[in-house]
Order: C-alpha cells, then sequence, then structure tokens
C-alpha cells in the first residue's frame, strides 16, 4: 500500500475509534521548542519538574521513536458544558469526568499503531498521549489541526479547544497536511480577561503557577494564601478559559464517556475520606493524579469560598487531619467561611 493510501485507511480508522481531527506533520524538530524553553527558564511550570528533566528530549520526536518519519496528530473531543453541583457550587474540568485519558487514548493509539505496522511490514509505530516529551501542539499546529489561542489552547474552527492531542509516530513516509499558518482569535480577549487568578502575562503564555488548574492538580503543597479566593468552586482542574472562547460557543459533545457521579462530588463528604477509599473511588480517574492530600485540600478550600455552615463541622474535623497540607487548607476554610456567613 502507497503512502497515500496508507494514510487515507488511518485517517477512517482513526475517525472509528473517535478521533474526529487527523493531520500528519513531516517528524522534524519542534517549531516551538526555543519558546518551550525560554518558558521553563522564566520558571513558569513551577514544580512540574518533570519538564525540566525531559527538555531536551521534547526537540525532536526521535526521541519518542528513532526511526520515526511522520508524525500523525490526532483530536479526540469530549463534552463541555461545565457542570456544578446544585447544593455546593463545586466545578470539576471537564476532560476529568470520565476514565483517565491518557489510558484510554492509549488502547487506541495502540490499536492504531499495530494496524499501520502489519500493512506497512517492517515499518515502527509509536503511540503518545500527553505524557510523551513530544510538543503536541506544535505537530498538531504544523499538521494543520488549528491554531495556538491566546489561551495557549489548540484551537479548531469546527471543534473549538475541547477536545485530546495524541500522536502516532511511524517510521513510514506519508504525505503531509497542509500546516495552520492563520490566527483567528482577532482582537478578543475573553480569555484572558476570564482568569480569576490572572495566570496569562501576556497572550499566548501561561504562567502555570498561577493557574486553577496548576493548583488543584499539579501542585503538592500549600496552595498560595492570595489564590485561594480566587479558584472559587474549583476541586479540581478549570475551564473557564475555554468556556468563554467564542469558538466554543456552538455545544460540541464528544464520544468521551463521563461519569456523572465525578460531576456531583461532594466536598463535604470527600474531607472524611482516608486514603484507602480515596484510591478505591478514584483509580483509574484523573483525580488519582492528586492524591489524597491535593482533593482533599482542594475540597477545604472549595468549602471555604463556596459552602455553607454545615461545612464547618466537616472542617473542624479536616483540620485535625494527620496530613499539614490539609489542616493548613481547613484551618483557611474555616476562617473564611465563617466571614462569608457573617457577613451575610
Amino acid at each position: 500500500m502507497n503512502g497515500v493510501d496508507l494514510a487515507r485507511h488511518l485517517r477512517e480508522r482513526a475517525a472509528g475509534h473517535g478521533f474526529t481531527l487527523f493531520g500528519i506533520a513531516p517528524a522534524t524538530e519542534a517549531d516551538g521548542f526555543d519558546r518551550f524553553a525560554g518558558w521553563l527558564d522564566a520558571g513558569y511550570a513551577g514544580e512540574m519538574d518533570y519538564l525540566e528533566q525531559k527538555r531536551d528530549r521534547r526537540r525532536h520526536p526521535a526521541s519518542i521513536l528513532p526511526s520515526v518519519r511522520s508524525v500523525v496528530m490526532l483530536g479526540f473531543p469530549y463534552g463541555q458544558t461545565s457542570p456544578i453541583h446544585p447544593h455546593s457550587g463545586t466545578k470539576v474540568a471537564q476532560y476529568a469526568l470520565g476514565p483517565d485519558y491518557h489510558r484510554y487514548l492509549w488502547d487506541k493509539l495502540n490499536d492504531l499503531a499495530k494496524w499501520i505496522e502489519a500493512e506497512s511490514p517492517g515499518c515502527r509505530a509509536k503511540g503518545a498521549a500527553d505524557s510523551a516529551p513530544l510538543l503536541e501542539r506544535d505537530f498538531a499546529r504544523r499538521a494543520g489541526l488549528g491554531w495556538f489561542g491566546k489561551n495557549t489552547m489548540l484551537i479548531d474552527k469546527q471543534r473549538g479547544s475541547f477536545f485530546f492531542l495524541a500522536a502516532l509516530l511511524t517510521s513510514v513516509e506519508l504525505p503531509v497536511s497542509t500546516p495552520h499558518v492563520a490566527s483567528h482569535c482577532g482582537s478578543c480577549t475573553a480569555c484572558l480577561d476570564a482568569c480569576p487568578t490572572r495566570a496569562f502575562p501576556e497572550p499566548g503564555v501561561l504562567d502555570a503557577r498561577k493557574c486553577i488548574s496548576y493548583l488543584t492538580i499539579e501542585l503538592r503543597g500549600r496552595i498560595p494564601l492570595e489564590l485561594r479566593e480566587p479558584m472559587g468552586g474549583w476541586l479540581f482542574g478549570c475551564d473557564i478559559c475555554q468556556d468563554v472562547c467564542p469558538w466554543n460557543r456552538k455545544e460540541k459533545l464528544g464520544a468521551f464517556p463521563t461519569n456523572s457521579e465525578l460531576a456531583e462530588l461532594d466536598p463535604v463528604e470527600l474531607l472524611s475520606l482516608d486514603d484507602a477509599e480515596f484510591r478505591r473511588r478514584f483509580r483509574g480517574t484523573a483525580f488519582f493524579r492528586t492524591k489524597r492530600t491535593g482533593l482533599l485540600r482542594n475540597a477545604a478550600i472549595v468549602l471555604g469560598n463556596t459552602g455553607t455552615a454545615t461545612a464547618i463541622s466537616a472542617l473542624e474535623l479536616a483540620r485535625q487531619d494527620d496530613d499539614e497540607v490539609i489542616r493548613d487548607a481547613a484551618e483557611w476554610a474555616l476562617t473564611r467561611l465563617r466571614q462569608r456567613l457573617a457577613m451575610s
């Protein structure tokens, strides 16, 4: 099978797996590597040390597959209306309302890799979804999937930005797609203006240290005091800069499975979880990344910002937790909640 036919059949097979976006980029050095390196040097990655540790590996996709000649970029959509718990105002980022997307996408990528290796004997293929040292957005733009928004998200005219990026690296040379070179954000600054923690020092640059997603997921210790109140009701992740984007106005539900229970987590109930129960309930989901410490810390802060008097007893118990980070968050939340109640 020649490269053109191989790419066509691969697109069809990828679509069958739910990848609605498909494009092919040449396997050359990442366009934005210097920009990425500068971002790291500015300290914007915060405590995400793994980005620095694998910095140089992100320069070229050959660090993942030495024989790579083509990078097939794929987009898998997910639902986009942020649900809010009717009683607590608790919010969870859309991508976290189902299984851990890494494993979910890896299974699909593994099937595509096996297929192309069978169709092109002697070739190699390897899938990558987020955790591999690949600058996915660079190759996605080069593959024609969209442009970089001012909130740093990749945006497609039809799908908006609510989609996962995944890559299939292969040693087969496939016909490349037309790169996306234009930006369609114009003078709009809705995403920048809506960020409650002011995490964008300039358009197209994210200071992760102020990003609610980073604070609720990647940060392992105490959340800075000045950023706790602006977090509002976000328990895990944040969709604000996507929710306000005009390119996301149309509801475009994807095939990513969701679990309604994850959209209705009660922060009061979460404060009673021990480590064993946390593991039982959240293994296999994105929440597992925060560990018990991070999730209960976040739950306490949410209650400080949005809770009612019924949360006081749970926070009083959390203030006695063995974990210092949870105790600190509970203490802050009690003070904040009592201030709010006194003003109401």
